[in-house]
């Protein structure tokens, strides 16, 4: 249930630890103690997803063990609790696999297909004081905390005073808070512990995201800044090979892909700007780390988004489709096993180093092109090529033609988001939206049309190994159905989807963003996007 409370935290170089005299002093004469509980032994584990969603939102959740059943608690910044029983849990964990509670509910949601990590661990000395008012009523419970940080660093944390109210005495419970707020030595204030421990670890939240968030100044040489990225996009790369491999979630591949993805355009398309030698010693290499990847993130997509294909047949049954899903698992098995194989690999591991040795020892030139000349002259140059192959495609045009559309729309979307922060951001999302339109309607074409391919792939393997219900492949040929009736629908709305791209608006709001690099200041913050695709779409990137 919802309570109300409020936190005190003796401020650093304060009197200590809080006492009972103490309490005494500060809440006398208004308000007494009663008798104080007993003290116990908590163990607190702090929980967040790899990318800090719930801290992101603003809470901070808790799974406590100790002599009383287990819980999990959430809390906010205002200091707003909500808690439910917990049994014995172990992480990572997906919020799905929590048990129904007021904290699941809220956190499934913000957590989606991300894990619950163990961001923090602690022990903490907890003593329960009930506070009785003049009528010697209960009001509320305050809660002294202790607490020694185990994990990431040993740590002392400073003293907490949590006052909780009793149902119908919220205002003399807010009243407590105030009066130990206003005590000298306290503050009422606290940031939060979670943040506490990982500050005595050197540590900080939220320090984690996949967006590009290199801030590049308009006149950076065009190599450091393209240097400054390309190291960014390896930290970011990096920081997901322990999750991929322990495969804690499937965004740790997910996020890994796309620094892949992002390092080959730029190795693409710098030009001259970066080292022939350079691009010529490692674009073969990163080639071969997406393809490593591809298989098992392709699985992946399938299996997120099984329930919703078997949850759209009409003829066939979900029943009659679970063979396909427990093919889909055999397989992801398999390729799992391969991928872990390929991240352990001496090659992986000399790529990863002798690339980072690489970007290190660039030199960048005092004199040469700038980073606004760069990003204004490569964006110009992608979206010419979009424009023009785009305006190539007729009602009669092959499939092929689209695909390599596609191809070329990815291109300018990475040059956007690599140059986000010399643009002038509203007209940075103007162009992005416009470009994402297009973008979603091809991927849609391409992701349909291959997987109605990978599903007569799936049905000869199911065929090939095993006896097959004739029940489930006439189900997949249902699902193949829906497929190629998608990829129509894509087709036919493709010819409005690239007008609107090309629209005299559209091209006017380009030119506003690329005539914006190097005069607004440009952006302060991370890129505002990703190349994140839905799970709905497949994540092979054909062509790439």
């Amino acid at each position: 249930m919802q309570t109300f409370s409020h936190v005190v935290e003796l401020a650093a170089g304060g009197a200590g630890q809080p006492s009972e005299d103490d309490v005494l002093a500060a809440l006398a004469p208004r308000f007494t103690l009663g008798a104080p509980g007993r003290p116990r032994t908590v163990r607190r584990t702090w929980l967040d997803t790899f990318d800090w969603r719930l801290h992101r939102a603003g809470l901070t959740l808790e799974y406590l063990t100790g002599p009383r059943p287990a819980e999990l608690v959430l809390s906010t910044a205002a200091g707003d609790l909500v808690s439910q029983p917990a049994g014995r849990l172990a992480w990572p964990a997906l919020a799905e696999d929590l048990p129904p509670g007021p904290v699941t509910a809220v956190i499934a949601p913000l957590a989606g297909i991300r894990a619950l990590l163990a961001a923090a661990r602690a022990t903490s000395a907890v003593q329960d004081l009930r506070v009785l008012n003049a009528d010697t009523k209960t009001v509320a419970w305050i809660r002294a905390d202790r607490t020694t940080v185990d994990h990431p660093a040993a740590a002392q944390l400073p003293a907490r005073l949590q006052v909780t109210a009793v149902r119908g005495y919220q205002l003399q419970a807010q009243r407590i808070g105030e009066v130990l707020a206003a005590a000298a030595g306290l503050n009422g204030h606290p940031g939060r512990p979670l943040d506490a421990a990982l500050a005595a670890a050197g540590q900080r939240p939220e320090a984690y995201s996949n967006k590009i968030s290199v801030q590049l100044g308009p006149g950076m040489a065009a190599r450091g800044a393209l240097q400054a990225v390309l190291l960014q996009l390896l930290d970011t790369l990096e920081a997901n090979v322990p999750g991929t491999i322990r495969d804690i979630d499937t965004e740790f591949l997910h996020d890994l892909r796309v620094s892949v993805r992002r390092t080959r355009s730029v190795l693409k398309l710098a030009g001259d700007a970066l080292p022939a030698s350079l691009t010529a010693r490692f674009r073969a290499e990163f080639k071969w780390l997406g393809d490593l990847t591809t298989p098992t993130r392709d699985l992946d997509v399938y299996l997120l988004n099984y329930d919703e294909m078997a949850g759209a047949l009409v003829s066939g049954t979900p029943a009659e489709l679970e063979p396909f899903h427990a093919h889909l698992a055999r397989r992801r098995g398999i390729e799992q096993r391969s991928l872990t194989r390929g991240l352990r690999s001496a090659r992986f591991s000399r790529l990863a180093r002798e690339w980072r040795g690489a970007l290190t020892g660039l030199t960048v030139p005092r004199a040469g092109e700038r980073a606004a000349d760069l990003a204004t002259r490569r964006l110009r140059g992608a979206h010419r090529r979009v424009l023009r192959q785009g305006g190539a495609i007729s009602a009669d045009s092959p499939a092929e033609q689209l695909h390599d559309l596609r191809k070329r729309c990815k291109e300018l979307r990475y040059l956007l988001e690599i140059f986000a922060s010399l643009f002038d951001p509203q007209a940075y999302q103007r162009a992005l939206k416009d470009l994402k339109g297009l973008q979603d309607c091809l991927g849609e074409f391409q992701d349909r049309q291959v997987q109605q391919e990978e599903l007569r792939e799936f049905a000869g393997q199911m065929m090939g190994d095993r006896d097959v219900p004739a029940t489930a492949l006439l189900a997949m040929g249902e699902l193949a159905g829906g497929l190629g009736r998608a990829q129509r629908r894509a087709r036919d709305e493709f010819a409005e989807r690239f007008g609107e791209f090309a629209s005299p608006a559209s091209d006017r709001r380009f030119q506003e963003l690329t005539s914006s690099a190097g005069t607004s200041g440009g952006r302060t913050g991370t890129t505002g996007g990703s190349a994140r695709r839905s799970a709905n779409g497949r994540a092979g990137d054909a062509g790439e």
